[in-house]
């Protein structure tokens, strides 16, 4: 037992290592999102930093920004002059600016001075880069290495599974499902893993004929390639005759890459919705611990698996980062449309409660992930205490 804790001990580095390396780009990209759109609204842009607290290293540019990267690599940030409601005095700013040889800013380039459509975009821009950045890389995969496509017909029904109580048959080709178009077969997997016990509308096309069927998906346990025990929707349902890499060219892998992303994002949209009215087990929520496990997992596979890994971790960034939560990019956003409804913006009292409500919910939700990672990895656990 021993000798296994050691083995799994000194194996740490091969999933940390590419666990900070792949968030180490994605957080570069979050962050060179609200860069890059401050910057081309005149916001003096004072520190990018990649990770927190103490500096390791960093050099300063000529447009006075502090380039960085910090002690903790877990996430970075943009420091924007006059971020926030609170002014450095002048005086303050015209010293901190002439010690490293640059020119101060004026009260044009101030974050706080710029129209709330302005300060909104900002915002908006750090998720909105992780998606640019998702559909880059399907485009680029689905016209390099190709798109899997498995025709929607179905070869064959497992005895006494939820498709054959339904009537389901041999040679059927689904072309729907609850309204939604349906051109591949794994868009069914995709669609039924995520609704298990839920009546689904299939489209049905047989012998020349379009019909509608309902399927209520059952509950099964599903171990993948790594080991990991997922509970998901299943019909029983397969195609046999094997699926295929088709290349896009470069409009149609663009449109491919984007209908992925958004597939991705209702899916984890519908996962967590799941998971906080109780139909889905929340212990499926994953933080960085099980993240860094599927980095290295996926980092022992080809460059095509590593390049899709980051694209679904950065629709989740982002998609995160757009929740409607104080202390997220999302709360800044719901303030700045108060502003909008209410002519001003809010108070600071009101803004502080607020962030202090935000910061409390995600520190919860990074606890309550964390616990599931530390009782999904329990078997390193039962070594230490054997």
């Amino acid at each position: 037992m021993l000798d296994t804790l050691l083995a799994k001990l000194q194996a740490a580095p091969d999933y940390i290592i590419p666990f900070l390396v792949i968030l180490t780009v994605l957080v570069f990209v979050h962050e060179m999102g609200h860069y890059l759109v401050a910057r081309f609204n005149g916001v003096r842009v004072e520190v990018f930093s990649i990770g927190f607290g103490p500096e390791l290293f960093g050099w300063n540019d000529s447009h006075g920004t502090r380039w960085k990267f910090s002690l903790v690599p877990l996430g970075g940030y943009v420091k924007m002059y006059g971020e926030g409601d609170e002014q450095e005095p002048a005086a303050e700013t015209l010293q901190r600016y002439q010690s490293r040889g640059l020119k101060p800013p004026g009260p044009e380039e101030s974050f706080h001075n710029k129209r709330v459509g302005q300060r909104a975009a900002i915002v908006a821009a750090g998720p909105a880069a992780n998606y640019v950045f998702a559909v880059i890389v399907f485009a680029i995969l689905f016209a390099t290495i190709g798109q899997r496509v498995t025709p929607p017909t179905i070869t064959a029904v497992m005895p006494g599974s939820a498709a054959e109580a339904a009537g389901l048959r041999p040679g059927d080709t689904i072309v729907s499902i609850d309204g939604q178009s349906i051109a591949r077969f794994e868009q069914i997997v995709s669609i039924v893993q995520l609704r298990p016990g839920v009546t689904l509308e299939f489209g049905i096309r047989r012998e020349g004929s379009e019909i509608s069927i309902p399927v209520t998906p059952a509950l099964r346990e599903q171990t993948d390639t790594f080991g990991n025990v997922h509970r998901i929707g299943q019909i029983g349902v397969s195609h046999e005759g094997g699926s295929e890499m088709v290349k896009h060219g470069p409009v149609s892998a663009v449109i491919q890459a984007g209908k992925e992303t958004v597939n991705l994002t209702w899916g984890t949209l519908t996962a967590v919705g799941q998971m906080i009215v109780g139909t889905r087990n929340a212990d499926e929520l994953g933080g960085p611990i099980r993240i860094a496990k599927f980095s290295g997992d996926v980092w022992k596979l080809d460059a095509g698996s590593i390049l899709s890994f980051m694209a679904y971790l950065s629709i989740s960034l982002g998609l995160i980062n757009l929740f409607p939560v104080p202390m997220l990019d999302g709360g800044h956003l719901l303030f700045y449309a108060a502003e909008v409804v209410r002519g001003r913006p809010l108070g600071p009292r009101l803004q502080e409660y607020g962030f202090r409500i935000g910061l409390a919910l995600v520190l919860g939700l990074l606890v309550f992930a964390t616990w599931n990672d530390l009782v999904y990895l329990r078997e390193i656990f039962r070594g230490l205490i054997t």
